[in-house]
């Protein structure tokens, strides 16, 4: 009994321990998200480099907050960021420009694998077999803060979708290369190209198959019934659970989370979901990226040990000169390649941004850290990549922005935000005045005619300072006009694709639909 207890008191000190650290580590993570927004100087900077700044001030005087692990990283922290990713990617923008994300993603990872590796080997002291883990591990992109840059400057959707497509494929990949090579300094394995084929395509394949059966089984599941919290618990079961059933089965859980969440994202949350359980589960899993991002970045700066890096600095050199011009040749010779078979090109400038964009961050901590011990040359490894991981973040990340707007990549989204948002709240007032108008005042004696007129006349005025507004936007952006326009169309194909979807639940229309209505339809979900 006093040994039970005894047990009982340890494992309370500790979970109370573990909250105490948990609550630091969140209230210094919020109060620097909060200063990015407050303050001007700070809002140039994105919130997650700013964490990163914050977390290398802390290890500067030796305040460690919590201990970053590979588990930590990979089966708590990146489920939730894949699938919010995967969730908000439409699947259209997705199909437009497959081509160089799947190029980016595989053969992108294999050039960096390449690149780093080989250098590393031969200007260095690192066994080849070493090498491999390194490059293998800085292969994976993490571009978090370059994608917020993008979408708050309102860079184009190609460049956006590309960067986000590619860091979501190329985690898996990554991931996948570091599991085939960790065996080979370990004499488990060996490097053969049949044995890796045919390891890559059993964990792509069983992670997509994962992936495949709970996307849908959920998104059917959810037509059953209406529920939003039962819901958005569903999509978050799922991206968990997608990850650990399709780790147990020897796939990749990172395929898995990616494919259960654009499923979910693009298919399940059409079919089964109201709007208004769409926008719930949406502003759930955006508040949960913004959560999880706050911690791992301020982590990721606080791990950082000053002394190792400057012992380290010779590796860290070598590994950074060729990873970018590693990153350099395959952006610009799979982009090449992209714009040969595909209408759309990327044009140098989106190359460059692409090139220069592509950061390393959780991923590639998570890989460094899962070295396994008993090799004698892990913390060169860890020191390696963390250094690496530092330079990109600070560097490269800090010093997107001038690019963009050097290469007039900076387009008017927040001009457009603004404009759809005065259309909408035109839309919502003219519904509210038809309602008024309908109202028979006069039948009505509980409502007083003066008070009505004022209400009416209200809206009316607020209307008319709507209305003024969009034409002088209208006025300074002509191309507006032709946004509203594809607004119109689009409105007008969702209205004739639901009209046939009801038809089809009633029974009026036959489920074996011609060609023509089949495509309206299938428009109808792409929009």
């Amino acid at each position: 009994m006093i040994l039970m207890s005894v047990e009982s008191s340890i494992a309370e000190i500790s979970i109370e321990a573990n909250l105490e650290q948990f609550l630091i580590v969140l209230s210094v993570s919020l109060a620097v998200a909060t200063i990015s927004r407050v303050f001007i100087w700070f809002k140039q900077i994105p919130y997650t480099l700013l964490l990163v700044i914050v977390g290398l001030g802390l290890a500067l005087v030796d305040i460690r907050l919590v201990n970053l692990s590979p588990e930590l990283i990979l089966e708590i922290f990146l489920p939730p960021l894949l699938f919010e990713a995967a969730w908000n990617i439409k699947w259209k923008d997705l199909q437009e420009n497959l081509t160089p994300i799947i190029l980016l993603a595989i053969f992108g990872v294999i050039i960096s694998v390449a690149g780093v590796s080989l250098a590393l080997s031969k200007f260095t002291l690192l066994p080849l077999s070493i090498a491999l883990l390194v490059g293998a591990s800085l292969s994976a992109s993490d571009p978090v803060s370059v994608i917020a840059l993008f979408r708050e400057l309102g860079t184009g959707k190609k460049l956006t979708t590309i960067m986000e497509g590619e860091s979501l494929f190329n985690d898996g990949v990554a991931v996948v290369a570091f599991v085939l090579l960790v065996g080979i300094p370990l004499g488990t394995s060996e490097l053969s190209l049949t044995d890796s084929i045919v390891k890559f395509g059993t964990f792509v394949g069983v992670g997509v198959g994962v992936g495949f059966l709970i996307g849908f089984g959920i998104s059917y599941l959810t037509q059953r019934f209406d529920l939003p919290l039962v819901e958005q618990s569903l999509t978050l079961v799922s991206a968990y659970g997608t990850y650990l059933i399709t780790e147990k089965l020897g796939g990749s859980g990172v395929i898995g989370v990616v494919t259960v969440g654009l499923i979910l994202g693009n298919f399940g949350s059409r079919i089964g979901m109201n709007p208004r359980t769409r926008l719930s589960v949406s502003e759930f899993w955006e508040f949960l990226a913004f959560f999880v991002n706050s911690i791992v970045f301020l982590l990721i700066g606080d791990q950082i040990d000053f002394p190792s890096l400057l012992n380290s600095w010779n590796l860290i050199l070598i590994a950074i000169i060729s990873l970018v011009a590693s990153r350099f040749i395959g952006v610009f010779l799979l982009c090449s390649i992209s714009n040969l078979i595909t209408i759309d090109n990327i044009t140098w400038q989106e190359q460059l941004i692409l090139w220069w964009g592509g950061l390393r961050g959780s991923v590639s901590v998570a890989l460094a850290l899962s070295v396994p011990v008993i090799l004698s040359e892990r913390s060169q490894v860890i020191e390696t990549v963390f250094g690496v991981v530092l330079f990109t973040l600070l560097v490269q990340g800090l010093t997107t922005k001038p690019f963009l707007e050097k290469l007039n990549l900076i387009g008017n989204q927040t001009v457009k935000q603004d404009y759809s948002e005065l259309l909408a709240r035109r839309t919502a007032l003219n519904k509210v005045l038809a309602y008024m108008k309908d109202i028979p005042i006069n039948t009505v004696p509980e409502i007083e005619p003066d008070f009505y007129n004022y209400e009416k006349n209200l809206i009316q005025g607020q209307l008319n300072s709507i209305q003024e507004k969009i034409t002088q936007l209208q006025n300074l952006n002509p191309e507006l006009k032709n946004f509203s326009m594809n607004k119109l169309r689009e409105n007008l194909l969702v209205i004739e694709a639901d009209t046939y979807a009801d038809l089809m639940l009633k029974g009026e229309l036959n489920n074996n639909l011609s060609p023509i209505l089949q495509e309206i339809i299938s428009l109808k979900k792409e929009i």
